[in-house]
C-alpha cells in the first residue's frame, strides 16, 4: 500500500503539546498522529453502531434511526457476535 500527504489544521496550543510529547519520546509528529489515529480508529471500529451498520451500504433516514433506537436498547451480552454468515445472491 502506497503513503499519501494529508494536511490538516490544528488549534496551535494543540500542535505545540504534540510537539513537546513527541520530542520526550524521541519520536516524528507523524508517527505520534499516525500512532493515535490507528488506535481512535480500532476504538471506533468496537463501537456497537459500527459493528452493527458497518455492513449496511445504503439505509434511509428512517431505516438509519430504526437502527440507532435498537442500538440503544441493546446491552453488551446483546451486542457480543456470536457467529457471522454471510449468504451471497
Amino acid at each position: 500500500m502506497g503513503t499519501k500527504a494529508l494536511n490538516f489544521k490544528m488549534d496551535e496550543a494543540d500542535i505545540l503539546d504534540m510537539k513537546q510529547v513527541a520530542a520526550v519520546f524521541n519520536m516524528s509528529i507523524t508517527d505520534l498522529v499516525k500512532r493515535a489515529v490507528s488506535e481512535y480508529i480500532a476504538e471506533l471500529k468496537r463501537d456497537p453502531f459500527y459493528r452493527l451498520t458497518v455492513n449496511v451500504e445504503e439505509a434511509s433516514v428512517e431505516e438509519s434511526e430504526d437502527i440507532l433506537e435498537e442500538i440503544e436498547g441493546l446491552s453488551d451480552d446483546d451486542l457480543t457476535i456470536a457467529a457471522t454468515e454471510r449468504i451471497i445472491v
